[in-house]
């Protein structure tokens, strides 16, 4: 799907929710061979596009659509770019 659902750890409120808006999402994960540069872990990026709901959940779009194996699992959530 276009939009992706993330729950934030330790984020449970439209509020908290706010702080995180723009900033970028990467689910990393290992393909089966080695890139040209000897590397299995691939990565697709992404960032926090609005809040979902009122429980601190937000939407998030990603460059490439995630694969169905990303359900559920761990998204890193990068603390840039910060307006502090």
């Amino acid at each position: 799907p276009k939009c992706a659902l993330i729950q934030l750890q330790n984020v449970n409120c439209k509020e908290d929710a706010a702080w995180y808006l723009g900033k970028k999402l990467v689910y990393v994960y290992k393909g089966k061979t080695a890139d040209k540069n000897g590397k299995k872990f691939r990565a697709i990026w992404g960032k926090v596009t609005r809040s979902h709901g009122n429980s601190g959940v937000v939407r998030a779009t990603f460059r490439s659509n995630l694969p169905p194996a990303a359900m559920g699992k761990r998204v890193r959530c990068m603390l840039f770019p910060s307006q502090v």
